[in-house]
Parts: structure tokens; sequence; C-alpha cells
């Protein structure tokens, strides 16, 4: 576990001193992590996350790296520029580097680094200064899909494209909506792989305009450069609360705070946005702070009110609605954008709040306006439990026909059938956890199946429907129906995101990772577009790899997301998205 807890800080260390200054300090006898922290002005915390080792304690003569003061900054189209000397760039080791990764991002061989730097052949010192010749620093960001220059055209009615630092067999296919064996066809080296500089035929009708699918834009395809952008994500390390917890070690924190996995999760996903953003060029600043939040607090406020925000663009987080209702009324006189990235609740309204998590109501309806453009006839089952739905039901869906259970959960059979009508989907809403309801309401339904044409149907997650004892094939044969603010996501565009960042993170993404993703790199998109971030949640709605954010303004002010997916349960064991 403890080589668990060391990766961790590690990674956070390699994600949050891009373009860190940092100081090398020597312990003296007597000093302790504490007395070194307040020295320097950082927390015991700051030291940790650049020095893992140090929880362990810290001897006299070794040498701690100090971090400069956060926040720290992210820059998507220069994360960590070197510094140059005449012909000499210089760059300073942090935790998590490698060899071959800094190679790599300076564009040379181990070897060469090892003939540059002698003191390396054995280990990579922490903090030691690389010296890499000039000349083969990280190449810079290439011009995205939206900057290129219509490719120049020939006799034959091609046209020729360069390829660009970063693009794929895959991505090119995506671009030019192209199958590989087409695109293969055209320019046979293809078959060798992509190599930066190649220049490919491409059919002379070729458009970079933006590709709408389903309804939603592709907004990778239409990213301006022309201003620089600053983004701001509030998230909640709560670092001075494991500093002064001087009972509870990291590693047992990490076991038992639920939260804090979470946060790191979701900041694992937004990095892996930031990455991206830089490869495809997008020409914006990320800042990275503290929230240090409680269900009821926030420094998030003291943050905004002893720094600069004039420049900011848009702000995710923080995580609780209290709190994120709280930054968006200090900024709302600033017209700032305010993302709450993960609260389904219904609070405060503000006119620069976006809700990026659909609501609960707003989850239900899209299930309902998919029913009723069925033409359907609509039943529910509703438990003396589920006191919220049956009131949600009587509220706003009274054309619903109502099947009570009694208080020991037992209703009568026929008591469904009778509603059931002829030429018309029949869909049954179940909601009771209780084993016994769900077998009388799915055998009723398999019964009638041969006479009228019916479909189970579930409005939030059911976890009795998880067990063993509920064969998954009882659902499947009634083709299961559910909303859902996420889809699983099997495109291979998915499945080399699962893998990037299985090979960085040494474990595959979850819901909170791809949120983390998702909502970062798709804030970035729209800050990208040429116009407000406002301005493009109006134009566009938008998919990423498990999230699709489709805004509407709310009456009592700003927005709503009401990107939602109507799946169901397949006969073949899947899962497939109806709308």
């Amino acid at each position: 576990m403890f080589k668990k807890v060391i990766y961790i800080f590690v990674f956070l260390i390699s994600a949050l001193n891009f373009g860190q200054n940092f100081t090398k300090h020597t312990v003296a006898k007597g000093e302790t992590i504490v007395s070194i922290a307040q020295k320097y002005k950082v927390t015991p915390y700051d030291i940790y996350k650049l020095n893992p080792d140090s929880q362990n304690g810290i001897k006299e003569n070794s040498v701690l790296l100090i971090p400069g003061s956060i926040p720290h900054s992210v820059s998507t189209s220069n994360s960590q520029k070197p510094t140059t000397s005449n012909k000499i760039s210089t760059y300073d080791v942090v935790a998590g580097d490698t060899k071959y990764n800094i190679a790599k991002k300076f564009g040379v061989s181990v070897e060469e680094l090892e003939i540059q730097n002698p003191e390396i052949k054995g280990n990579l010192p922490l903090g030691f200064s690389l010296k890499i010749k000039s000349g083969i620093a990280m190449p810079a960001v290439p011009k995205v899909i939206s900057d290129i220059e219509k490719p120049q055209g020939n006799a034959n009615n091609l046209l020729e494209y360069t390829v660009k630092h970063g693009e794929t067999l895959y991505s090119l296919t995506h671009l030019f909506n192209l199958s590989e064996a087409s695109l293969i066809g055209l320019n046979p080296d293809l078959k060798d792989g992509v190599k930066e500089g190649m220049v490919l035929k491409v059919p002379a009708n070729l458009s970079f305009t933006k590709e709408t699918k389903n309804g939603l834009k592709d907004l990778s395809l239409s990213i301006s450069n022309q201003q620089k952008k600053q983004l701001v994500l509030f998230l909640p390390f709560n670092a001075s609360k494991i500093q002064n917890d001087s009972v509870t070690s990291v590693s047992e924190r990490l076991k038992k705070d639920k939260f804090l996995n979470m946060t790191l999760d979701f900041y694992s996903g937004a990095l892996m946005a930031i990455d991206s953003a830089k490869v495809i060029g997008m020409n914006i600043d990320v800042k990275i702070y503290d929230s240090e939040e409680t269900k009821n607090t926030t420094s998030a406020l003291s943050i905004i009110s002893s720094s600069d925000f004039a420049n900011t663009d848009a702000v995710i987080g923080p995580f609780y609605q209290v709190n994120v209702e709280k930054v968006a009324g200090a900024l709302e006189s600033q017209n700032i954008p305010v993302i709450s990235p993960l609260s389904k609740d219904e609070g405060k309204s503000f006119n620069n709040l976006y809700q990026s998590m659909p609501q609960n109501d707003a989850i239900k309806n899209a299930m309902f306006n998919y029913m009723h453009s069925k033409n359907a006839n609509i039943i529910a089952v509703v438990d003396s439990k589920k006191m919220a739905i049956k009131q949600y039901l009587q509220d706003y869906q009274k054309d619903v026909k109502l099947v009570g259970i009694n208080d020991k959960g037992g209703f009568v059979a026929d008591s469904i059938k009778k509603y059931f009508v002829k030429n018309k989907m029949n869909y049954v809403i179940l909601a009771s956890e209780k084993t016994g309801v769900i077998f009388t309401v799915t055998n009723t339904m398999q019964s009638a199946m041969k006479d009228y044409q019916v479909q189970l149907v579930i409005l939030e997650p059911n976890e009795t429907l998880d067990f063993e004892e509920i064969a998954l094939s009882r659902l499947t044969k009634l083709k299961m129906a559910y909303p859902s603010a996420s889809k699983e996501n099997e495109t291979e565009e998915a499945q080399q995101f699962a893998v990037a960042y299985k090979k960085k993170n040494r474990i595959f993404p979850n819901q909170y990772a791809i949120r983390g993703f998702d909502l970062t790199f798709d804030t970035m998109l729209r800050l990208s577009q040429g116009q407000t971030f406002e301005d493009s949640i109006n134009a566009n709605a938008s998919e990423q790899i498990e999230s699709k954010f489709d805004y509407a303004k709310k009456l009592s002010g700003g927005y709503a997301n009401n990107g939602i997916y109507i799946l169901y349960y397949d006969e073949d064991l899947t899962i497939k998205q109806a709308q």
C-alpha cells in the first residue's frame, strides 16, 4: 500500500509542477518538515508532494525540493518550457520523471541524454539540472485543424495534405470522413505507418467545416487560437487538513477518504484533458487551486479575493453545490462562467452558473419524453417507500396509470394487466427494490408478451436488480430501459483513451476519472471556439467519452445540462442506446 501512496503523490507532483520553480534545501541538524515548511512559507503537504520519501522521516544533509507557492499553473501551449542559455537548454528533474520520457520530450535518445549528462548514467537524481543541446528542445505545438490552410489541389481532382505532429491513421480517417482502406488506397505509403510531414492525397471535395453527428458537434474541428484563454479549476485536495492530521497517515486517509479518492480520480482525468489540449494545440492556461472544501465551507472565496481573476474565462468547481454557488455569486458581476462538475442538486440560480450534471428531475423527464415520443401507454408500479417518485408522477406525469403496493409489498398481477393496451408499446415503470415485487412485475410482463408489446423501465438505479437472484436474461428479454447522465463507450476512440490513461496511471479510468476528462476537455474546447463560453453553449451540443453536454438556459437564471442518454438492455446481453 505504501508504494501505492508514493505513486499517487508522484503522480500529483509530476502534474502540478509543470512550469513550477522550486528550491533545493539541504536539511540541517534538528530541522523538521514543519520547521522547513515554515521557513519557506509552504505547507508540509507541499514538501511531501515533491519528496514522497520524506514521509518516513528526513536525515541531516539530505536534499529536499521546496515548491513554489500554490496555485500551480499549467499552460497547454507550453507546459514546461526549457530555459536556454547560448546553445544549451536546461531541465530540472521532478518526481515521476524517467530518462525515457525526458528524452522523448526533448526529441533525443536516452543514450544522447546520458552522453550530455554523464552524472545520470546510474540513477536519475531528483532536482538534477539536465543540460540538453539547443535545437532539440520540445517541439512547438503544431497548428490545429481549424488553422490549417486549405490543402493544395492537383490535376487529378485530389488535394495534398501534410500530416501534422500527433496525427494518427484513426484521426485522419475521422478528419477526412474516409475509411482506412480508402485512405490507404490513395496513399499506399500509409501501410508503413503515419509519419509527420507525409504528403497525403485526399479527395478534392474535402471540407474542414464543422461536422455534426446526431445533433452533436465535434468541437475539436473548429478550434481558434487567436486569443489565449484561462481556465481555473477548484479541486478539494484539502492539503491543510492532511498536513494538520498528526494521527491519520496519508496511506490510511487514502484507504478511508472516499472524497479524496474521488478528487484524485477526477483530477487525473482533468490532467489527461490538459495533455490532450496540448497535443492539439489549444491556447489555454490552466490554474489549479486547492478549494479546501467541506460540505458548507471552502477557501475558494478567499482565493478569489486575493487573486486576479480579471483574465479568467471559466471556472470548474468547487465540488459541493453550496460552495460552487458561493463562487458563482462572487464572480457573477464579472460574468465569469462557473461550472458545477458533479452535483445534481437544485440550488440557488446565478446567471453565470452552469450545472454540468443533469439534475434528477431532468433525467426522469428525458425518459418520459422518450416514451411519449413513441405514443406509448405508461404504467407505473410504485413502492410505498418511493414517495418521491410517486409525487413526481402525480405532479408532472398525470397520464401515467399508477399501481400501488401495500405495506407488506404485495399487489395483484391483474392490476397491471388491466392497463395494457394492444397495438401500442406498454411501458411498465418499476419503482421498487423488493425482490418479490420485481418477480411479480417481470413475470406478468413476460406472460403478456404474446399478446402485448411491453418494455420494462426504471427511473433510477436499483441495487436489487444487480443481485444474482434476478437473472440478467429476465431484464434483457424485457429490454429494460433507463435514463442515464453517462453511457459506456466501447468505440476505438474510447479504448485508446483507456489505454493511454492506464499507461500513465497504471489502472483503467473509473467514472470520476472519465468525468474529469470529459468536463475539462469539453470546457477547454468551448473556450477555444473563437466565441464566448456562453455563445458556444447556446450554439452547440457536444459529446465526449461518456458524457453529453447539451445545456439549456433556465428560467431562473444560469444553465443546466440536459445531455441525457436513454439506454436499454438488449437480448445479446449488451447495453445499447435508444436515444
